[in-house]
């Protein structure tokens, strides 16, 4: 099995964000959670920060994993680790720079299933639900 791939969650306002990904390669065209592979050499941590700083120009700072799922892709199994981040800002005044993607913006989670999402990042979805439900219960600043 691979090392895996790391999903970023970034909530604000009880919304999440989402980015539509360039029209180019399998999942060309559709929504999902940022993120990517872990390096031979990185911590999730680290590829969460590396991850973000490349395809958004910007710094964030890793928190928790909230989520886990395994799928298949061109014959492997590849774990896929979701974490909730921190974001130096909401990139509505101040833009983000994208550079695998054509747009992004916060999303109500009862919108991730109506729309073109990547089929990995669906399997997160369940529990990241559960994890903002329960965050939300107990009081959480998100």
């Amino acid at each position: 099995m691979s090392k895996g791939s790391i999903a970023c969650i970034a909530f604000k306002e009880k919304k999440v964000l989402i980015a539509h990904r360039n029209p180019t390669g399998q999942m060309g065209g559709r929504w999902e959670f940022p993120g990517g592979k872990v390096e031979n050499d990185e911590t999730d941590e680290q590829a969460i920060v590396r991850e973000m700083q490349e395809e958004f120009g910007i710094t964030v700072t890793p928190g928790a994993k909230i989520a886990e799922a395994q799928f298949k892709h061109n014959g492997s199994i590849h774990a896929l680790h979701a974490y909730v981040i921190t974001v130096p800002h909401d990139g509505v005044a101040q833009k983000y720079t994208l550079t695998e993607h054509t747009e992004y913006r916060w999303a109500e989670m009862a919108e991730i299933p109506l729309l073109h999402f990547v089929d990995s990042d669906l399997l997160l979805y369940p529990q990241i639900v559960k994890y903002l439900a329960t965050s939300l219960s107990d009081g959480a600043a998100l």
